[in-house]
């Protein structure tokens, strides 16, 4: 029997076995620990607690927020808060990378629950491959509970649960949230991993977090609980093999290799350059103070059961209002289908100035979106409104220029964020595209902050231009795209940067009916 034959006997093996593993889907959530944040007294009384409610007190009522835009600030905040940390550490996100700055992370709430500090950390079970050992580990710290959102039952191949339970494992947890002591929280669209926080040679996605004091952590927190004791929500315990706590130390020997290699590479240094790390340790707080709602989806959606009220893009429609003047809109995966296009379209028509950024085709690392994005170009363009599509940088690791609150020029962009009349801007993980619409559960922040408006309105206005295709019609109503190279300007008749072969898969993908899987 040859190597091949020998392979297709172990797939099929595979298949069989977790077949029967799983046809009977999740077994029933046991009993849970109950836990809950801490209390305004009790987070008061931390040492975070006594350093910023003399900060919190002259703005009643109001937040503290602060963009997160570099990506080596972005990964300094989250180790500086993690070890901060004196009471509790409540932690949710949609993939942790099993690499450098994923392992630095997870040892860094190995540290804080050495010393006491409770940790609850809840994962998309989606996107953290090769980490069941590594979890299973820390969930058996007797300060540290590990929950799983949505889980796949057969860990071998994964995939094939979405053979028999593709409605709910279809549903996946796109939340983001780190809150330290119920005091600081960090939200936006990065993931944990190398390519969200510039440790890597491969693609760096622009994002952009929000770091945020005062009344919006209790209403984090308190969102947080509801999914951690959500019917999704399975105890690590339930779904992994078990490990002893001893086998921490591997996780600490992989830390100190992780900070070895991001040593070597420069990486610390810059850690330590860090203008956010600097500011904080100074005490020079530099928090914009507004009215900040958090909006979330009800943990329901993860099974399928919210009702349309308790989805967060109705309270974007409430919160947000009719714009008056002006719309500026970034998505890394926009997908607006013909119902959104012909509502900007309406928007632009009622002299609403509209402008759109997201990915092109050469940066986007999903092709099947932009093929959900692509068909409305047309439509978008000819109502006025200007589309902008995010370039591949030639360097992705040596990233000096900056775009505004959305990130590092040498990216793939992924942030999501929009202001709506220069007034009030949205921050999260919410994409526009049907997925986040009724699939995966989202979080975000609506700030009343003009000074952050500000900032995406002046990107548009230098940074985007420099960094991105502008998107045009010709007088045929055919498209083409610019590209400002200093006082020079490229013009492409194609998307820039692609192959013929890229191209017309895009364009039979496009054919398809997949927008609500997008």
């Amino acid at each position: 029997m040859n190597a091949m034959s020998v392979g297709i006997l172990r797939y099929l093996a595979i298949l069989i076995l977790g077949t029967q593993l799983f046809a009977c889907g999740l077994p029933q959530v046991k009993e849970r620990t109950l836990s809950s944040a801490l209390t305004v007294n009790e987070s008061v009384a931390t040492t975070l607690g006594k350093i910023l409610e003399p900060i919190k007190q002259p703005h009643s009522g109001k937040s503290g927020i602060m963009p997160l835009v570099d990506a080596h600030s972005a990964f300094a905040a989250r180790i500086l808060m993690a070890n901060s940390a004196e009471k509790t550490l409540d932690i949710q996100y949609y993939i942790w990378r099993n690499d450098s700055t994923g392992t630095l992370l997870l040892e860094a709430l190995h540290k804080a629950a050495d010393r006491g500090v409770r940790v609850r950390l809840l994962l998309d079970d989606n996107g953290i491959d090769g980490l069941d050992a590594r979890l299973a580990a820390l969930d058996s710290h007797p300060l540290i509970e590990v929950r799983l959102f949505n889980p796949f039952p057969f860990r071998p191949v994964k995939f094939l649960g979405y053979l028999t339970d593709f409605s709910r494992l279809n549903r996946r947890m796109h939340n983001k949230s780190f809150t330290v002591d119920n005091q600081v929280t960090i939200i936006g669209g990065r993931n944990i991993g190398d390519e969200y926080f510039g440790a890597t040679d491969g693609v760096l996605f622009a994002d952009l977090d929000l770091m945020a004091i005062g009344n919006v952590v209790r209403e984090t927190s308190s969102d947080f609980d509801k999914y951690w004791a959500s019917d999704s929500a399975y105890p690590a315990s339930q779904i992994v093999l078990p490990r002893p706590v001893e086998e921490l130390r591997f996780l600490t020997e992989a830390a100190n290799n992780a900070e070895q290699a991001v040593t070597n590479e420069g990486y610390l240094k810059a850690l330590g350059n860090s203008q956010f790390i600097r500011d904080f340790l100074d005490g020079k707080h530099d928090f914009d103070w507004a009215r900040v709602e958090m909006i979330s989806d009800d943990p329901k959606k993860g099974l399928g059961l919210a009702q349309d009220k308790d989805l967060m893009m109705f309270d974007l429609r409430r919160i947000l209002r009719q714009p008056n003047e002006s719309v500026d809109l970034v998505s890394p995966y926009f997908v607006p289908t013909k119902t959104g296009a012909a509502g900007f379209s309406h928007l632009s028509s009622q002299g609403i100035n509209i402008r759109i950024l997201t990915n092109a085709l050469e940066s986007t690392d999903v092709a099947a979106v932009h093929a959900g994005y692509a068909k409305h170009r047309k439509a978008l363009l000819k109502s006025g409104i200007k589309l902008y599509e995010m370039r591949r940088q030639g360097d992705m690791n040596n990233a000096k220029d900056h775009l505004g609150p959305f990130g590092s020029s040498g990216s793939s962009l992924h942030a999501k964020t929009f202001t709506i009349d220069r007034s009030r801007v949205f921050v999260g993980s919410f994409n526009f595209d049907p997925r986040s619409a009724r699939l995966n559960t989202e979080l975000g922040f609506v700030v009343e902050s003009p000074a952050l408006a500000k900032k995406v309105e002046l990107a548009f206005e230098s940074n985007v231009p420099e960094l991105a295709y502008e998107v045009r019609l010709d007088d045929e109503g055919e498209l083409y795209w610019i590209e400002h190279q200093g006082d020079k300007q490229v013009i492409y008749y194609t998307d820039p940067g692609t192959s013929f072969m890229k191209r017309l898969g895009v364009s039979i993908l496009s054919l398809f009916p997949i927008d609500w899987l997008l």
